[in-house]
């Protein structure tokens, strides 16, 4: 049974089957979102030290390999198989290794296996979000039990909640379909879940070395920004595909996904340029990213007015937070509290006052619709903040306990890139000698 994303209204089904038009969106759609892998391995490693843009990219690219077979396997089923009582969880054998997706449904209007693979790629995204908050000092194989772990205990059953919508004979997750809470692409389960994940983690793990002392700076800002363009670019498959048809719903979305990374854009430079007196570069595509964030519950459940407000709330509001982990102690390595967490927690909450039934299927506060809506979003993101965050923390305690979560200190002071993976991002050095070749540490390069 295919269920819509984003709400009850959206999940449109035939008797002919699958439209042809609506499954080459979504194929784009998740290819776009595969693509903020990478997106996202640039933009976390030009965040880095020199030392360790290697391993953070690993840490990247170590989750897509790791939440994608744990989906595919048994994660689908979690959060989309049938409701094993309460809303909280699916049937996890239901749909184990995706074997009932293998024929048309001609119910759905678009193949049911390609929306599975759509919906890991978003649990690929979430996961990966995490590393950033822990850089610069995670055992690499711990982290990879910790992706497979997490995906199953976390990330699938606040899945479930939010999207999974009761159709016909099965029955889904209670955000959803007994709360009525709004979320059109991960505002609860990608960004709030990730975000408040990263916290715990950050926490159990403790600061880097000279975290509040040393400069941390990005030692490579045109990758950030290299990967800050991936990232929205692959945005819009995100957020628009998850309208799961080419229609009018999924341009709405598109438009307010770029209106909403501008004014995040503008907005954080703002808030640079009062507070410091520059405009950064780093502080463009932080903005940008920020407005992403928190239009990715909202897109297509707001007017573009609205995803203009929502993007320059999100941008200056994140500029703000950022600045937190130094006040109160944590070390949020690459910012993913200030900006996924509170960006999650902004765009949420603001659909209780934003939404219009011009576009979705309620209005808001602002559009005369009381504070019915605004109650439900508050209650879904504080609950999947609280336990994002009570879960993650017991997984990474009981972890750093086990394997080791985090490296040791003369590792850490190393750099892990060397010292993990064999591999150094730059060679800096000439190599000597006629015919000499020169060597690159780790595997084979010929």
């Amino acid at each position: 049974m295919l269920l819509a994303v984003a709400d009850v209204s959206t999940a449109s089904t035939v008797s002919t089957g699958a439209a042809a038009g609506d499954t080459a969106w979504l194929l784009a759609s998740a290819a776009l979102v595969l693509v903020m892998v990478p997106g996202l391995a640039f933009f976390y490693g030009g965040m880095v030290r020199s030392t360790s843009v290697l391993n953070m990219m690993m840490m990247v690219f170590g989750a897509l390999a790791v939440v994608a077979v744990v989906w595919v396997v048994v994660g689908y089923s979690i959060a989309f198989g049938d409701d094993v009582g309460l809303g909280l969880v699916g049937d996890p054998l239901q749909h184990l290794g995706l074997d009932d997706m293998l024929g048309a449904d001609p119910a759905a209007t678009v193949p049911t296996i390609l929306f599975a693979v759509f919906q890991g790629l978003f649990g690929v995204v979430t996961v990966a979000l995490i590393a950033g908050a822990i850089a610069d000092r995670t055992r690499f194989g711990t982290w990879l039990v910790f992706c497979v772990v997490w995906t199953l205990v976390v990330y699938a059953p606040v899945a479930h909640w939010i999207f999974d919508f009761s159709s016909g004979d099965h029955v889904g997750g209670w955000m959803a379909n007994n709360l009525g809470a709004l979320d059109f692409a991960g505002g609860t389960a990608v960004e709030i879940n990730s975000g408040a994940a990263g916290l715990a983690a950050a926490l159990v793990l403790g600061p880097r070395l000279g975290f509040g002392r040393d400069p941390m700076k990005p030692h490579n800002l045109t990758l950030v920004m290299v990967g800050a363009g991936l990232l929205w670019f692959g945005w819009f498959g995100f957020n628009s595909g998850s309208a799961l048809a080419a229609n009018q719903l999924a341009a709405v979305a598109f438009v307010n996904t770029l209106l909403a990374g501008c004014t995040g854009l503008l907005a954080w430079l703002a808030v640079e340029r009062i507070r410091d007196g520059h405009a950064t570069s780093f502080g463009a595509a932080s903005g940008a990213v920020s407005g992403l964030v928190a239009i990715t519950p909202s897109c297509g459940h707001v007017e573009p007015l609205g995803a203009l407000l929502i993007g320059a709330v999100a941008g200056a509001v994140c500029a703000l937070a950022v600045g937190l982990k130094y006040r109160l102690g944590y070390d949020d390595s690459l910012d993913v509290v200030g900006v996924h967490l509170v960006g999650g927690l902004v765009g949420t909450i603001l659909i209780g006052l934003l939404a219009s039934t011009r576009v979705t299927s309620v209005d808001g506060l602002f559009f005369g619709g009381g504070l019915d809506q605004l109650g439900k979003q508050l209650v879904a993101a504080g609950v999947t903040l609280v336990f994002s965050f009570t879960m993650t923390a017991a997984i990474a305690w009981v972890l750093e306990r086990t394997l080791g979560f985090r490296v040791h200190e003369d590792d850490e002071a190393s750099g892990l890139d060397l010292v993990v993976h064999a591999e150094t991002a730059y060679d800096l050095h000439i190599a000597g000698g006629s015919g000499g070749r020169p060597h690159f540490g780790g595997g084979h390069h010929g």
